[in-house]
């Protein structure tokens, strides 16, 4: 049961169409850009969320094409 005040998590799974989870630290992925003197603009998140949910789908079906059900790093 969900505590009072918080909303659900959203899943993302292999919704289409429908609004995706960000999936990365946006504070950490901010470190990162900082420590290359450089700054972040506010979209930044969402793009680099987008391209790993487009890494682990293509990840889990080079997976799923060569028999295997568990994604590997050489998957990537």
């Amino acid at each position: 049961m969900a505590k009072a005040g918080k909303a659900p998590a959203k899943k993302s799974g292999g919704k289409k169409g429908g609004e995706k989870e960000v999936l990365v630290v946006g504070s950490k992925m901010k470190d990162v850009v900082k420590s290359w003197n450089c700054m972040s603009s506010g979209d930044l998140i969402g793009a680099v969320s987008e391209r790993v949910h487009t890494m682990l789908a293509n990840a889990a079906q080079r997976a799923k094409d060569n028999g295997r059900s568990t994604v590997r790093p050489y998957d990537l």
